[in-house]
């Protein structure tokens, strides 16, 4: 690649056939292709059975700009980490396959890189943000889960799970080398996502890096993956795992 990239988007994947017939990389790239900025797209794949692997690679096949990632199953927490540290770009993106929110809502956070901003992610919650078809149950169940993560880890941000979220080059660095919780490449049998987002803020909040929540447009897609209440449970046991992993200095500058 000629130039080093401006913005590196990272998307992760799994078992992704039917997003892909969907035409979403089309779509990302399309959107690339009109920006006046340098960029590079890293698709890291969490070990999918279904195809998805070689389907991205015949799509990497014809851009230069895309490059793809083989990672074992281990979850999207060390597989974004895998495609954050693997980006070259000045900010480094990462949104999810499906485009739930679509990439073109990046426009929204570029304002905010110039107010020293380190950190800036999207937010469903936050008043002008855009919720479209999502179930009354998993919205609520969604809230309590902020109330708990408010509560209990990070005060202060409305949605810390939303899948778009935007990092200087120097924040990708320090806070995904920093990952606990989910820092280790593991196998594991599921597609459980945990509160990776979380422990990634967490991480944030304490070396004193800027962060800046901003409304966005977000379209719920079905999904068989989730199971809403056994996944919250997992997640508060890992908000717990983190801050007991922060009492033990995990996140300390000098680890």
């Amino acid at each position: 690649m000629p130039n080093k990239p401006y913005l590196s988007v990272v998307i992760p994947s799994y078992n992704e056939i039917d997003n892909l017939k969907n035409k979403v990389l089309e779509k990302v790239i399309d959107y690339l292709k009109n920006q006046d900025y340098t960029w590079e797209v890293i698709l890291t794949d969490d070990g999918s059975e279904d195809g998805t692997l070689q389907k991205l690679h015949q799509f990497a096949k014809k851009y230069p700009q895309v490059k793809v990632l083989e990672n074992i199953h281990a979850g999207k927490g060390p597989v974004v980490k895998a495609g954050m540290l693997a980006a070259l770009g000045e900010w480094r993106l990462f949104t999810d396959f499906d485009q739930s929110t679509p990439l073109s809502e990046i426009e929204k956070l570029w304002p905010r890189t110039k107010q020293d901003n380190e950190v800036i992610i999207g937010s469903r919650e936050m008043v002008g943000s855009v919720r479209d078809e999502e179930p009354w149950y998993r919205h609520l169940m969604g809230r309590g889960f902020n109330i708990l993560v408010q509560i209990l880890a990070i005060p202060g941000i409305l949605d810390t799970q939303c899948g778009f979220k935007l990092f200087s080059a120097q924040a990708t660095k320090l806070l995904f080398n920093k990952l606990y919780i989910y820092g280790q490449q593991e196998q594991r049998s599921d597609a459980f996502t945990g509160a990776f987002d979380v422990e990634l803020l967490f991480i944030a909040k304490k070396h004193g890096l800027k962060i800046c929540e901003v409304p966005i447009e977000w379209h719920h897609h079905e999904s068989d993956r989730v199971d809403p209440i056994k996944d919250s449970l997992r997640m508060l046991r890992d908000i717990i795992w983190i801050r007991i992993a922060d009492l033990k200095g995990k996140y300390k500058n000098n680890v």
